[in-house]
């Protein structure tokens, strides 16, 4: 099976890259791919990895030297940890003339795939990643690459004489049955990196409500992203001591950052993001949960994302990379999936995760939005839905930023599964009544 599989994708892979073409497969989990080719070279991405006494062997900083035609990276997407960061590096080593290939597969054959790894008829695979095509795109799109071209192969990966190839070249490449194929095979180019006109400052705000523990932790860990950046903290009617420890840290802190503090007359995250979004100055506006679940160094994939005009809302996504043992409960991922399918329909634009409540938008476009808000009524608690319908209303360039969902280390979640569950189907039904049922 496994020689049979290489050997189908060796074949679709050679149809781009010729006998005289330079490939460069990086970080790969087995060779057997790679050994296919007659030019090729490895690189690893870690320093541990890299043998020097090898020639064929390079480091992530000798890629450039070598001019490859193609870089490939075949399957390792599924268990790199920063899959942004990897594509940046891989950008930056490219020139305008070098190819990217992409192999990754399908969900849908996840079980099937662990299955083979147990009876050892596929290589280890890794418990990670599992991607989709748009998730692809996305991906390449905030790294500065074009995707030229994207295929499915491969519904039937055992070999039997005449039945596969008649499967496999002939039935696989059908619409409808591409649904169903193992492999994906993504083709990009790299693009010349898009440069802000200025360096715009950000307002980070955030909704807290008994989150005394986390409040220092925030404080040091949001990154710097602009000259004059500001952290705005909306407190709304904690029974512990959270508001004393924001007024106390603001106070301590306010030598090195700038901070704004608020208490909330309303009620819900809504209402405090939308507080904090009134007291905001800068022309980024951010959403930050006080929970840290979100990374805040994560922030600046945001900032370089939405400076940089690659997208004009910029939402998170916590389905991409594995989480936190106890991040989120399996009723709440089936939950959050059901829901991002659904607002894709009816907004027109992609989501992987609606419910992620790291969220950017520029102040210029949130005032338009908020101008209009009571087109899409006004009985949104969390301030999330707000921002999308009133984003997908201004045609406002949609992009996601994966970021990895940690589990939370102090306080307790104030969001309840079941009612705030059936509150966003009332707001999913109108929606769908203002923007796709007109």
């Amino acid at each position: 099976m496994r020689n049979y599989f290489y050997n189908l994708l060796f074949k679709y892979i050679s149809l781009y890259i010729r006998p005289e073409d330079l490939v460069v497969c990086v970080n790969p989990l087995d060779n057997v791919l790679f050994e296919k080719f007659k030019l090729k070279k490895i690189a690893y991405m870690s320093a541990e990895e890299n043998l020097q006494s090898n020639k064929n062997i390079l480091s992530k900083d000798r890629i450039a030297e070598v001019k490859p035609d193609y870089i490939l990276l075949d399957g390792s997407l599924h268990y790199e940890n920063d899959i942004y960061t990897l594509l940046n590096i891989i950008r930056n080593v490219s020139s305008k003339n070098t190819r990217l290939i992409l192999t990754y597969y399908s969900s849908l054959w996840k079980p099937f795939v662990k299955l083979a790894t147990f009876l050892g008829i596929s290589s280890r695979q890794p418990e990670s990643n599992w991607i989709s095509p748009e998730d692809v795109s996305n991906f390449l799109l905030l790294s500065d690459f074009e995707e030229i071209r994207t295929e499915s192969r491969v519904l039937f990966p055992i070999y039997v004489p005449v039945l596969s190839n008649i499967i496999n070249r002939y039935i696989s490449p059908l619409p409808f049955f591409t649904l169903f194929n193992l492999v994906n095979i993504t083709i990009a180019r790299p693009l010349k990196k898009a440069k802000a006109e200025y360096n715009p400052s950000v307002s980070v705000v955030i909704a807290t409500r008994n989150e005394e523990g986390n409040i220092d932790d925030i404080i040091k860990r949001i990154p710097k992203m602009g000259p004059d950046d500001e952290i705005i903290f909306v407190e709304g009617g904690s029974t512990d001591n959270t508001w004393e420890t924001i007024k106390e840290l603001a106070n301590s802190n306010k030598d090195r950052k700038n901070i704004i503090v608020a208490q909330q007359e309303g009620k819900g995250k809504g209402d405090a993001v939308r507080k904090g979004f009134s007291l905001a100055s800068k022309d980024i506006l951010m959403i930050l949960d006080a929970d840290l679940t979100v990374p805040p160094e994560d922030l600046t994939k945001f900032y370089e994302a939405i400076i940089s005009g690659k997208g004009e809302y910029i939402n998170g996504s916590r389905l991409v990379y594995p989480m936190g043992k106890n991040a989120m409960r399996f009723l709440n991922i089936i939950g959050n999936k059901f829901f991002a399918v659904a607002f894709s329909f009816v907004l027109g634009q992609h989501f992987k995760d609606t419910l992620c409540g790291t969220k950017v938008i520029s102040r210029e476009n949130y005032l338009k939005l908020a101008k209009h808000r009571s087109y899409f009524g006004d009985f949104d608690p969390f301030g999330d839905f707000d921002l999308i319908f009133g984003s997908a209303r201004l045609a406002l360039k949609i992009v996601e930023v994966p970021i990895k969902y940690r589990e939370r280390v102090y306080g307790c979640t104030n969001i309840s599964r079941w009612r705030h569950g059936l509150l966003l189907l009332r707001m999913l039904v109108f929606a769908a009544r203002r923007i796709k049922f007109i």
